[in-house]
């Protein structure tokens, strides 16, 4: 699913019972506030956030680093995802991914886990292996992040086919997928947009 944008139990004779029963009869575990239940803290969604690498420069065709409007729009990712809980961060092997999370990083103190582009599924069972509650930050390419998104149990939207599955168009840097992944359950992508990496920097000037 994707948005855009987006026992009663008859309790009156166990109580009377408990009140006829003298007071020093009471067990001493009943005095003290039970811990939270270990399964409930099993429940709890895994979050995963899902970038494409920012803006690049055209320093190194096969590793650029960004541009600088990458470099604005990296901040502004470390901006708006600071104070989110994040976890763990992963990044491909090439210079610009990992560029994008590096302020996120600082921000968090965080290490970028460095997994393979093109070994998807060691990427899927890290992120399958995290502890529930969770929140991790992936930054990805325009022929990765789909992929990603789909094998989680997720959904990427607007999408252009190519001869090895979906990709997100060239000048797609703006969008951000978060995926919540349930204990149990369909997980449900939310896809939000960022604002214009210029722009950005422009905001954070003034």
């Amino acid at each position: 699913m994707i948005f855009a944008l987006r026992r009663v139990v008859p309790l009156a004779l166990p109580l009377l019972l408990l009140a006829c029963k003298p007071a020093a009869a009471l067990p001493a575990a009943a005095t003290t506030r039970p811990e939270p239940a270990a399964d409930a803290v099993a429940a709890r969604p895994r979050t995963v956030i899902v970038v494409r690498h920012a803006e690049k420069a055209v320093d190194d065709p096969r590793d650029p680093s960004l541009s600088p409007a990458g470099a604005a729009r990296a901040r502004a990712i470390a901006e708006l995802l600071a104070r989110a809980g994040v976890t763990h961060l992963f990044a491909s092997e090439f210079k610009r991914t990992q560029a994008t999370l590096r302020p996120l990083a600082t921000a968090t103190g965080r290490e970028i886990v460095v997994l393979p582009a093109a070994d998807r599924p060691a990427l899927v069972a890290a992120i399958q292996a995290l502890p529930a509650g969770s929140v991790a930050v992936v930054a990805g390419h325009s022929n990765t992040v789909p992929a990603l998104l789909i094998a989680l149990g997720g959904e990427a939207r607007e999408t252009l086919a190519s001869p090895t599955g979906p990709q997100l168009p060239d000048d797609a840097y703006d969008r951000l997928y978060l995926l919540v992944l349930p204990a149990r359950g369909a997980a449900q992508t939310l896809e939000l947009r960022q604002a214009p990496a210029a722009a950005a920097a422009s905001a954070r000037d003034q």
